[in-house]
């Protein structure tokens, strides 16, 4: 194929960042290329260069980048362009997705607002114009409403509507080439097979180029055409997607392929006493959010039955603002239970103060599912680690809590040595294993674990799985486990509970539940979550 028919051609990419621990070399020399309506995936785990790759498509490399080769795309090398010349480039020629719409969104401009200053920079059109092109790229990319809904803020908009929000900001201006870096990453299955279907439905309709930087190996099956294999700065092995998860080649992708949780309906046995008395209660709970200047309360969780026995692993999962998170949260004390009972550890939470509450939180932990927002970028991981025994009077200080903390952090499978780094010295995998150490520093019978691997690469969130399976066996806590993956549910959970709109609408063992649904909701999970497996996804989604 001729170049001037390729949508982007890179040719011995080299980038090398100046840091003060020294150069890091991030990619070596790579060349790729991706042709018109073509979806082209590029997959590695963290640090292998694939998001660095695809920030310099738009020259959106930072300045302490040393950058050589070429990168074309639609016909221009990007590296020798001034920034004038870039910010040509960028929207018109190339956009891009990011990750968090969140960051990408400005809070305080309306959205219709933001999608039109960026048609009003590249062209000479009237803000008329401009509010109704915007309009019309909201109702294509799904928006209901959109010319009602043009003048609402981002946080009006649910996350799977802010990330088409996102999409059709990129996709305004008609760009040849399309970069979405981790677009699903932090959405629910449901949501996230829609946002696939608009992501191909822009490749088919629009003619767009799409480079897909992704870990999650069933959202490549689904959506990509081909799929290039990055590891440490180096391309691997390139090929059609349907042969890359038949027959890899390289010896790192199939590593990676067989990282990737598939939902097999594993019959987790409950070893415990099931007649002992629950950790966790919930008897027709209820948590309801204040409503502001006199409007009326939101109920987030209603009616919600449960039990948690000693030393079993319970699944919650739903999509977002199903009330997983609030559930958790009023079980560690954090949000107040408005309704109903809730009893944990003994604490009845309906009324509960703080003074009930303190004797029993040495006996709870949390993992939380960013851990590097949770830790405090100040101090070590050691100290992090040992604050629940110095607050709880186990230790008087860091030095006299070391030795516990050299012991929970091997418990995870970190040196000794990690004790006296820093939370951005550590990678994500590393940082979610020291947020383990925490979270049982004081040997919880009660582990609250909110979303703990799922902004994890497949391949760390394999092994942080499997360390969640080891540690949950060998220390014997009960665990309330807040996901939207089903396949982790599968491999972790004894038994699960599906969470819709704040009621529980099935629940049961995993194998069950997951094994032969009874409720339609719960089949329409199952039904969105992508499968590593090219032939059997397109059967799914009904296309030859």
């Amino acid at each position: 194929m001729s170049a001037d028919q390729l949508a982007v051609d890179i040719r011995s990419l080299d980038v090398t960042f100046a840091t003060d621990g020294g150069n890091v070399h991030a990619v070596h020399g790579i060349s790729l290329d991706v042709r018109d309506r073509e979806v082209l995936a590029i997959v590695g785990e963290s640090g292998s260069g694939k998001t660095v790759t695809a920030r310099a498509l738009l020259g959106l490399l930072p300045d302490t980048a040393t950058e050589h080769g070429a990168v074309i795309v639609n016909g221009t090398d990007v590296v020798s362009l001034s920034p004038a010349q870039l910010r040509g480039v960028r929207g018109a020629e190339a956009a891009m997705i990011f990750q968090e719409p969140m960051t990408a969104l400005n809070p305080v401009y309306p959205i219709g607002w933001q999608i039109a200053e960026g048609l009003r920079a590249h062209r000479k059109i009237s803000k008329k114009q401009a509010r109704a092109e915007a309009i019309e790229i909201l109702g294509k990319v799904g928006i209901p409403e959109p010319a009602a809904r043009v003048d609402d803020y981002p946080h009006q908009f649910s996350g799977g509507q802010k990330q088409r929000i996102v999409i059709a900001q990129a996709l305004a201006m008609g760009p040849r080439v399309l970069v979405a870096d981790e677009p699903t990453t932090a959405l629910d299955v449901t949501v996230q097979a829609e946002i696939l279907d608009l992501l191909r439905s822009v490749r088919d309709e629009f003619g767009t180029a799409i480079v897909l930087i992704t870990h999650n190996m069933g959202v490549v099956a689904d959506l990509a055409d081909r799929v290039t294999v990055m590891y440490r700065g180096d391309i691997v092995e390139t090929a059609p997607v349907g042969e890359l998860f038949a027959a890899p080649r390289a010896e790192y992708t199939r590593k990676l392929l067989a990282a990737v949780p598939r939902l097999e309906i594993a019959d987790r046995a409950f070893d415990g006493d099931t007649d002992a008395a629950p950790v966790v209660a919930a008897r027709g709970l209820e948590i309801r959010y204040p409503g502001r200047f006199g409007r009326e309360g939101f109920l987030a969780v209603d009616g919600v039955d449960f039990e948690i026995r000693p030393g079993e692993v319970l699944g919650l999962v739903g999509e977002s603002g199903s009330g997983k998170s609030t559930i958790g949260r009023a079980m560690a004390g954090l949000t107040p239970v408005t309704g109903g009972s809730l009893e944990v550890l003994g604490v009845e939470m309906n009324g509960a103060r703080e003074r009930d509450l303190r004797p029993r939180r040495r006996d709870l932990g949390f993992v939380f599912q960013d851990p590097a927002s949770s830790f405090n970028p100040l101090i070590t991981i050691g100290a992090a680690v040992a604050e629940p025994l110095i607050v709880h009077g186990v230790a008087r200080d860091v030095g006299g809590a070391r030795d516990r903390v050299v012991e929970l952090l091997e418990a995870v499978e970190l040196p000794a040595d990690f004790a006296d780094r820093f939370p951005h010295e550590l990678s994500g995998g590393q940082r979610q294993r020291a947020s383990l150490a925490r979270g049982l520093a004081l040997d919880p019978k009660l582990l609250i674990a909110d979303e703990p691997t799922s902004a994890l690469d497949v391949s760390v969130q394999a092994t942080v799985l499997d360390l969640f399976t080891e540690l949950q066996s060998r220390f014997g806590f009960a665990c309330l486990f807040i996901t939207h993956d089903l396949a982790v549910v599968d491999m972790l959970a004894h038994r699960v509970a599906v969470l819709h709109r704040g009621s529980i609408v099935e629940q049961g063992r995993t194998a069950d539940v997951l094994g032969d649904p009874r409720d339609d909701y719960t089949r329409r999970l199952i039904a969105s979550l992508p499968v590593p497996d090219p032939v059997e996804q397109a059967r799914r989604r009904g296309r030859p």
